[in-house]
């Protein structure tokens, strides 16, 4: 048989509520350092993770442009190394 101490019953009911209130405290504290953190990185001037992830995307993309444009600019076909006097005649020279 079981019998109900007033007293231990009492206790455990301060129990719960010290415990209750102990987590809104926890969760209070939380959101007031997170308040306090947004803050200082809002004073700080800080890229936000999202704006970085974007930016990231558009430097790859455009590298990929950059190099797209560099493969289709090839170089003229360059003249052959020498000069006009190294004794050749062109072809339609009479001799």
């Amino acid at each position: 048989m079981q019998t109900r101490n007033p007293i231990l019953d009492e206790f455990a009911k301060l129990t719960t509520g010290a415990m209750g209130l102990a987590q809104a405290a926890g969760e209070e504290a939380k959101t007031a350092w997170r308040g306090q953190a947004d803050r200082i990185a809002a004073e700080m001037d800080l890229v936000r993770r999202d704006e970085f992830d974007v930016l990231k995307d558009e430097i790859a993309a455009l590298r990929a442009e950059i190099a797209e444009l560099k493969a289709a600019k090839k170089p003229a076909a360059k003249p052959a190394k020498g000069t006009s006097t190294d004794g050749t005649q062109p072809g339609d020279a009479a001799g």
